[in-house]
């Protein structure tokens, strides 16, 4: 009797064993199916991926930790000679960046308009600009923009030895990656001055060059009006746009680009973002 027990105690100790197991096993496969879910949800479009539990967007990305699992290796590059001033593709494809931000005064009022008109961006940031303003790069990572590399303290390249251009690359990448969730996979050389220490550094950061077509020249506060024009007669297949948003008073970028980014889509433009590189 006593063994009739002993033996009717351990299968159900073993069952309620087996039915914990087989609970946890599909809480791990139900989550796995909502992480592929979201994957595929937003697998077609370039720019950040979803990560769920940080908020409503479908574009925010998670931080590494010291928790998680160490940071792979950047994606090996082929050293280029030269920038990349155009996007391929097929269509009215164009792209629109944005230079030497993020500034508090002039980067939250472009980002409205982009978000107003559902049109993504890309914001090559500078790290002393960056590191006061996280919660700018914050946004766009929630927003869907590109984060690009461009440099610390925004200085000319060929001036600087291969340890000060590593150190102004290096530096602004840690930061892009503590606010926006992930290293940049594209750099801007300061004032379009590229060598070639700054094509193999950038290459071997994982990141690839990215110059512009068309330059609003905005720096030079030319007036509202002249940027638009240069905008949209400068509007062409696969042109990417250069304005700033930071390095000076943007207020006349700030006004032009409400007028030229309607105009840009109401004349066929998709703008869009570079396709994000499997890391």
């Amino acid at each position: 009797m006593q063994k009739d027990q002993l033996f009717t105690r351990r299968r159900a100790l073993l069952a309620g064993a087996a039915a914990l197991g087989a609970a946890g096993t599909a809480g791990l496969i139900l989550a796995d199916s909502g992480e592929e879910a979201a994957r595929t949800a937003v697998a077609p479009v370039a720019g950040p991926q979803a990560r769920q539990a940080l908020g409503p967007s479908a574009f925010r990305l998670q931080p590494l930790t010291g928790y998680g699992p160490p940071r792979a290796a950047p994606h090996r590059l082929k050293v280029r000679d030269e920038p990349i001033l155009r996007v391929s593709g097929t269509g009215r494809r164009m792209v629109l960046t944005f230079d030497d931000g993020p500034n508090p005064l002039y980067t939250p009022h472009i980002l409205d308009t982009l978000a107003e008109h559902g049109v993504r961006a890309m914001f090559f940031v500078c790290g002393e600009m960056a590191v006061d303003n996280k919660e700018l790069l914050a946004r766009m990572a929630d927003e869907g923009h590109v984060v690009g590399n461009h440099t610390w303290t925004h200085p000319l390249l060929t001036t600087l030895d291969r340890g000060e251009i590593r150190s102004e690359m290096e530096r602004t990448s840690d930061v892009i990656e503590d606010a926006y969730g992930e290293r940049p996979q594209w750099f801007r050389a300061p004032y379009g001055a590229w060598n070639r220490a700054a094509f193999q550094l950038g290459a071997d950061m994982g990141m690839e060059p990215m110059a512009w077509t068309v330059d609003t020249t905005d720096w030079e506060e030319p007036g509202t009006d002249t940027i638009v024009d240069r905008v949209e007669s400068g509007a062409a297949p696969g042109v990417v746009v250069l304005s700033h948003d930071a390095g000076g008073d943007r207020s006349q970028t700030v006004r032009a680009i409400r007028e030229w980014l309607p105009y840009l889509l109401d004349s066929g433009y998709h703008l869009t973002v570079p396709r994000r590189r499997p890391v």
